[in-house]
């Protein structure tokens, strides 16, 4: 007799199903008895869906996944708390669930992806008066002027997307000249760690592959970027760092040692148009 199951179904591309990634890990840090950050609406949604966990086996995202998300959380509370109000958008929103982790009752959001993801996020999460999901390519223009009806100051997180995409420059140097004055958090790679992604990938039979590396940060202030602040995921922001659990505040500073920084996580001013 067959066995019935209600577990959603997915169907994406193969850059979009890596959302899956830090998904679960967020998922995984929060069943801990002292997590980074909890997020129990990441584990209702792993355990509704229904996905191939062979393919990305047991170790997906792990700390480096979970430390870069909780600086971003962190970043976008700072920024909450200076402007309550303000519009903060996630750029390849996926599966996220910042909103949820982040939420003032004041703060407007809107979360954006690819059509095929935008979808899939419905059956877990609903527009509402200060929350709306718009599908629609990062490369393209029409979700501009979305965000500009939406009250300022405003907040751009591309958290674990950039690296996939090879116009990425251009995309941001696009946001910094239409959106002057914005924030925007993203994370890079160097060349070594671009070629340790493939070799993984390859590794896995994922067809993803990034496509953009940056060995520096701050060479993006040639297009219309200021660094606010520049740390990796192994030196998290010293606010946070200092509310980490006991295990990560006694190991990061040998990680940095060993490993550098493995993941720069960048938090830039759009100069806007000049």
């Amino acid at each position: 007799m067959a066995v019935m199951t209600d577990k959603v179904q997915v169907q994406l591309g193969p850059v979009q199903e890596t959302l899956f990634i830090p998904l679960a890990a967020r998922a995984r840090e929060t069943r801990k008895k002292r997590p980074v950050l909890r997020d129990p609406k990441a584990v209702e949604i792993v355990e509704s869906i229904d996905f191939d966990t062979a393919k990305y086996g047991q170790d997906w995202g792990g700390p480096v996944t979970v430390l870069r998300t909780a600086i971003f959380d962190w970043w976008v509370r700072e920024f909450l708390a200076e402007h309550p109000a303000g519009t903060v958008i996630e750029i390849g929103t996926g599966l996220n669930t910042r909103f949820e982790r982040v939420d003032n009752g004041q703060v407007h959001w809107i979360d954006l992806d690819l059509p095929d993801t935008i979808e899939q996020r419905r059956k877990f999460f609903a527009d509402s008066s200060r929350r709306r999901m718009v599908a629609a390519s990062v490369l393209d223009d029409d979700w501009l002027p979305v965000v500009a009806t939406a009250p300022g100051p405003y907040f751009f997180v591309a958290d674990g997307v950039l690296a996939y995409l090879a116009q990425a420059p251009a995309v941001l140097a696009h946001i910094a000249e239409r959106f002057g004055g914005a924030l925007i958090a993203i994370d890079t790679y160097d060349r070594k760690m671009l070629e340790r992604q493939h070799q993984l990938a390859a590794k896995k039979n994922m067809a993803a592959r990034w496509a953009w590396s940056c060995d520096d940060p701050r060479s993006l202030e040639s297009i219309g970027l200021d660094v606010v602040q520049a740390t990796a995921v192994t030196r998290p922001p010293a606010g946070l760092r200092a509310q980490l659990p006991r295990r990560y505040r006694y190991l990061l500073p040998l990680a940095s040692r060993i490993m550098g920084d493995v993941a720069a996580v960048t938090l830039f001013r759009a100069r806007g148009r000049s």
